[in-house]
């Protein structure tokens, strides 16, 4: 029962089951969350909701990685989560800015700039797993938000 919640929080409920782009697939699930989240809470609640997952997330990751042997399973998408979250933190509730904040964040987890690829590659267990995702978000927040002022 211990491992299946752990395997059903690190996946975010299966989206890391996918079997095509499980990182896509967990931003994609974290995104309804975040507007009800945001909606109901506001931005402080989605920023306070981001850290939470991301302080479960830790632990919880690096147990999940351990019995599946791996240092970084695709299947965790708890990572993206909380990432997906924090670039979102501050926007505007509308679909257009949810998009880009959705596409900012991929960019960033996948091209890895620093310090996003120095959490990638030389933390180990549940810190490099989510940590590296929290930069990608602090770097789609920012852009996000330069890109919201630009056009406001």
């Amino acid at each position: 029962m211990k491992n299946t919640l752990i395997k059903l929080y690190c996946t975010w409920f299966g989206a890391g089951l996918s079997p095509k782009a499980p990182g896509t697939m967990g931003s994609i699930a974290a995104l309804p969350f975040a507007w009800g989240i945001a909606y109901y809470g506001g931005s402080v609640a989605l920023l306070a909701a981001a850290l939470v997952v991301f302080a479960i997330g830790v632990p919880l990751s690096t147990m999940l990685a351990k019995d599946l042997k791996t240092d970084d399973p695709q299947c965790i998408v708890v990572d993206e989560v909380a990432g997906q979250w924090l670039a979102l933190a501050a926007a505007p509730l509308t679909w257009q800015t949810y998009l880009l904040g959705f596409i900012l964040f991929r960019l960033f987890d996948i091209t890895k700039p620093f310090p996003v690829s120095w959490a990638d590659e030389k933390l180990q267990g549940g810190w490099g797993i989510m940590l590296d995702d929290i930069f990608a978000g602090v770097y789609a927040w920012f852009l996000l938000q330069g890109m919201l002022l630009w056009i406001l």
